[in-house]
């Protein structure tokens, strides 16, 4: 696959599907995961609605650049920034939006329509928020404000999220069950986590990257008054039975966000699961028409 690299220095993983022709929809990853996760059900169908789809590596994880040896403690971070105390982190998600925005200048893309998931949706937000004017139409989906008073995660869910990942292949992968909390109930099935965990795995293990990666979701706090001031089609998807950012995340961005559209979705968790994906295809395409149409008007 080919790697883009940044005038910032760093180098980002990317792939892209469909004719570069098209409106071209940016796809952002969610915290520690890889752009190999998206399912091809979800990317072929995004092309079949006529979309130019790009995918790629956050830094600090997959095949991007690792920021080796910069060590944070997310706690502190985050008692830092209730404390009103200066926030010290190796990054924020300025900077992974910035990430995303350059690599689109690097494929020759002014404008695009973006879509991120989880941490991804938090860094899309904040893409609207300071490159507006490169930003067509915003989709966030199963993400949230910044604000800890919404979508916080269930105790059970938050437990297993930051559980220290084990070390050896086979732990690990048998560890990706404990997920099942947060997972589409309907649609879970441990087949399908533990291959997705093993391609994972295999492709890099990087767990020094989680720790800088959850610390700039804290040091980047709440942006609940920035998005206020949004002026972009956004459409905010989450699922109804999601317990790691629970559905008033969604609600509560939708809320902020004038004129977003919001979906609530039964049977969907902390996850995009396959039987889904003609209705996030739809969703998300007929998002990006109706703002193509009413930004010729």
């Amino acid at each position: 696959m080919p790697r883009a690299a940044l005038e910032s220095g760093i180098e980002l993983e990317y792939a892209t599907f469909g004719d570069s022709g098209n409106p071209t929809l940016l796809l952002v990853n969610g915290y520690t995961s890889q752009m190999i996760v998206w399912e091809r059900e979800l990317l072929d169908g995004l092309v079949a609605q006529g979309l130019h789809v790009v995918i790629y590596d956050n830094r600090d994880v997959g095949l991007s650049t690792k920021l080796d040896g910069q060590h944070v403690d997310p706690m502190q971070v985050l008692q830092s920034l209730i404390a009103g105390e200066q926030v010290d982190a190796p990054y924020t998600l300025s900077d992974m939006a910035a990430d995303g925005m350059d690599l689109l200048s690097h494929l020759g893309i002014e404008r695009a329509h973006i879509a991120g998931v989880s941490m991804g949706g938090m860094i899309v937000q904040t893409m609207a928020i300071e490159h507006p004017a490169r930003v067509a139409s915003l989709t966030s989906i199963m993400s949230s404000t910044g604000d800890p008073k919404v979508g916080q995660a269930s105790a059970e869910a938050r437990a297993v999220l930051l559980a220290p990942p084990a070390t050896e292949r086979e732990a690990y992968i048998a560890e990706a069950t404990r997920a099942r909390i947060w997972l589409s109930k309907k649609y879970y099935s441990e087949a399908a986590i533990k291959d997705r965990s093993a391609r994972q795995f295999d492709r890099i293990f990087y767990p020094e990257g989680f720790t800088r990666q959850l610390a700039a979701i804290y040091a980047t706090g709440d942006r609940s008054e920035q998005l206020r001031t949004l002026d972009v089609p956004t459409l905010v998807i989450h699922g109804r039975d999601d317990e790691l950012i629970t559905p008033s995340g969604g609600e509560r961005t939708a809320e902020l966000i004038d004129g977003a559209h919001y979906l609530l979705v039964a049977d969907m968790g902390h996850d995009l699961p396959v039987p889904l994906a003609p209705v996030f295809a739809e969703a998300i395409a007929g998002h990006i028409r109706t703002a193509i149409l009413s930004s010729t008007h």
